[in-house]
């Protein structure tokens, strides 16, 4: 297992780990196979889409501060009931395909970790697993 650092400067947003990601397929060698993508904290996130136009990335978080308002009625004493939903809807973790040493993913798609209640360190556990 690998483990990622990633350093939020926003309470909110999405970082692109793609190229962290790629580095760490290349470096284990694994010609075919999945890495597996975890991240270990309540308030924080992974997921996948479009990485070519930064707008996109924008609507999602506008949408989901729509959906999910930071002062809410929530029942949390620490203040981030909100991050800890949106890391429930993105999810924690994500498997993806390795063929002929390459991520599989599609023309437009980049990693991205959500973070929910920043600016944090945070860390994403990668493991490679061949075929």
């Amino acid at each position: 297992m690998v483990e990622i650092t990633v350093q939020s400067k926003k309470r909110i947003e999405f970082i692109d780990v793609t190229a962290k990601v790629r580095e760490i397929v290349t470096s284990s060698g694994v010609a075919n196979g999945r890495v597996y993508l975890y991240v270990p904290h309540t308030t924080a996130a992974i997921t996948i889409n479009e990485g070519a136009d930064p707008s996109v990335q924008r609507d999602i978080l506008t949408f989901i501060n729509k959906l999910v308002p930071e002062n809410g009625n929530y029942h949390h004493m620490e203040g981030n009931s909100d991050a800890h939903i949106k890391a429930s809807v993105f999810g924690c973790s994500e498997t993806i395909l390795i063929q002929n040493h390459h991520l599989v993913l599609g023309t437009w798609q980049h990693i991205f970790f959500f973070e929910g209640d920043g600016p944090r360190t945070r860390k994403i556990v990668a493991e490679v697993i061949a075929h």
